[in-house]
């Protein structure tokens, strides 16, 4: 029984959205598999081919060849290779997280589009379109939910597009005398964040609001709302950008901004990557860049459970005080061996004001030597804003890529690179409320997430949160299409586990489906507990659950309805497809059959 007959025979359906119970009854319809008789022939392809000025690729996978041979060197070299994002960047059938435990595993496409323009996106939307055939973009292929990936299907593959401009007083198209000029940068879409702060920063000296990841492609991290580390100062990536290249499903080459195709253009900002479009290009506002950026980072190991109690309470306490601002962002982590590890980040302060910020935790913890202790030296400290992501000022932080010839900017910060071919167990997230920071609703957060830290470890990240920010901030992000809970959150919690580098059929390299599922039952007790203090679905599209039930709702609350016409309007037939993304209620699991 299909979701709309089941609603029906229930007597559901008056309780359904009213933009669900609206849609008209259609005839099945499947797209084209390579099994099929009406499968493009190899004349249709030449002529795609032809058509992009040479550069369709028939797509291979390197997984493939090693199901019967998985103790070849062959084989041992791939598993090192996945490790670096970079690697799996450059290949068009490989994706930066392999799968997740029975959810999906990455698959190849038949064919990709190495697109070096619009005109290459355009003629593959237009191929695909005319021939029913399953299309997938993929930039940085960062996405956790599998949506940059799909066997049988032709795959715009984006990573040709690193143009980079620089611009002094940038005002986008048919804004003029109503847009002031502004400081701005216009990234093509196969850019990864490290390219933009290299051009931006390094280089330029302005501040680009990207990811935290630096190995994240910009229009996808763009299209998912965008959280970088300084964003409760900053702002969210899709708050910043000013004007979108964007291809739509009837092949034609759009402009999207204030003023041209606006719904667009607010759709994109926020509403889902691989949904309405093939965004090309971006270009995003660079404003002023800090003097400093700066960092806390320590650990503090608790002597026992109540110990731990009254350290995570002191935290909230001190958080509210001295921390709850736009000038710190990332992370603390919690786990469930009495272990607190501060990761945080700060923009425009000095040393000896990051120094202060953290004094009343740790004077507090160093009067009970029995009950905590300081793993290793806090370090505590600032430097220029500008060598932030310098790869030779800042060579103890990263991690490089080692193939030969790589560009010397081909980057990772240390501790990120454990995502590279990972094999997903679980994964949530949770936008928690600032009014848990008020004085009567402080003992409550702080035994949530005692509690919560008991079943799995997780981290409160503070940047992805943006009360506490400016007004401004706060009147740029409501203006996106991201879940108006992060106006109003402290922080974005996220529990996850995994494994890697893994993937399925390979003896030896197999992801443990036995442990998955029991780290990922352990993964939604311990975010079930922070739902005691924050029961309203809310959680980050990029960093979210797969199997998230009330998705709608989760990724972007009441703006639903108005991305759900938006799709209507540009992609009437639903030829773009992601899991979990706006209209992807009218299609099967795999995007191959409209229900």
């Amino acid at each position: 029984m299909n979701r709309r007959a089941f609603f029906k025979a229930s007597g559901a359906a008056p309780f359904l959205p009213a933009w669900l119970r609206a849609r008209p009854a259609r005839p099945l319809f499947r797209r084209r598999r390579p099994s099929d008789a009406a499968w493009p022939s190899k004349a249709d392809w030449a002529r795609l081919n032809r058509a992009v000025g040479g550069h369709l690729v028939s797509v291979d996978f390197p997984f493939s060849g090693y199901r019967t041979d998985p103790e070849s060197a062959g084989c041992k070299r791939l598993f090192q290779d996945v490790r670096n994002p970079y690697y799996i960047r450059d290949h068009p059938g490989l994706t930066q997280t392999l799968g997740w435990v029975d959810a999906w595993a990455s698959q190849p496409s038949v064919y990709a589009v190495a697109a070096r323009d619009a005109g290459d996106v355009a003629a593959a939307v237009k191929f695909a379109a005319r021939y029913d055939l399953r299309l997938v973009v993929k930039g940085g292929g960062h996405s956790y939910q599998g949506t940059s990936n799909a066997p049988d299907s032709l795959l715009v593959w984006t990573r040709p597009m690193t143009g980079i401009t620089m611009h002094s007083a940038f005002v986008p198209q048919g804004c003029e005398g109503i847009h002031p000029p502004e400081a701005a940068v216009t990234l093509g879409a196969g850019t990864v964040w490290m390219d933009a702060y290299e051009a931006v920063t390094t280089q330029g000296g302005r501040f680009v609001q990207g990811g935290g990841c630096m190995t994240v492609g910009v229009p996808g991290l763009i299209q998912s709302g965008g959280f970088g580390s300084f964003s409760k100062h900053f702002g969210t990536a899709a708050a910043n950008m000013l004007e979108a290249e964007v291809v739509t499903a009837d092949g034609e080459v759009r402009i999207a901004n204030a003023r041209m195709h606006p719904d667009l253009f607010w759709a994109l900002k926020g509403g889902g990557g691989g949904t309405f479009g093939v965004v090309s290009k971006v270009t995003v506002r660079t404003p002023a860049l800090p003097e400093l950026f700066g960092a806390a980072i320590f650990s503090i190991k608790a002597s026992s459970n109540p110990a731990y109690q009254r350290l995570v309470r002191e935290f909230v306490s001190e958080y509210r005080a001295h921390l709850f601002n736009d000038h710190w962002g990332e992370t603390v982590t919690i786990r469930p061996d009495n272990l607190f590890r501060v990761t945080m980040v700060s923009q425009g302060l000095d040393r000896q004001e990051i120094r202060s910020a953290w004094k009343p935790l740790l004077d507090w913890v160093a009067r009970s030597p029995h009950a905590y202790t300081l793993e290793g030296e806090p370090m505590l400290g600032s430097l220029p804003a500008r060598d932030w992501w310098n790869v030779d000022i800042q060579k103890e932080a990263f991690v490089h890529d080692s193939r030969p010839g790589a560009a010397p900017t081909n980057v990772w910060w240390k501790g990120d690179g454990d995502q590279s071919g990972m094999y997903l167990y679980g994964y949530e997230s949770l936008w928690l409320p600032a009014a848990l920071l008020d004085d009567a609703s402080q003992e409550q957060l702080a035994q949530a997430l005692f509690q919560a830290s008991r079943h799995w470890g997780f981290s409160l990240h503070f940047n992805k949160g943006l009360a506490g920010a400016p007004a401004a901030t706060i009147s740029a992000a409501r203006d996106t299409a991201t879940n108006p809970a992060v106006l109003t959150s402290f922080a974005l919690a996220i529990s996850a586990d995994g494994q890697g580098p893994a993937y399925p059929g390979i003896r030896g390299h197999e992801p443990n489906v036995a442990v998955g599922r029991r780290a990922a039952s352990r993964v939604a007790l311990c975010i079930n507990e922070l739902r005691t203090v924050a029961p309203r679905p809310g959680a980050y599209v990029s960093e979210s659950n797969y199997f998230e039930n009330r998705w709608q709702e989760a990724y972007w609350g009441g703006n639903y309805p108005r991305l759900a016409a938006i799709k209507k309007k540009y992609d009437p037939a639903g030829l773009f497809f992601v899991h979990n993304g706006v209209g992807s209620e009218e299609w099967s699991a795999d995007g191959f059959i409209r229900q």
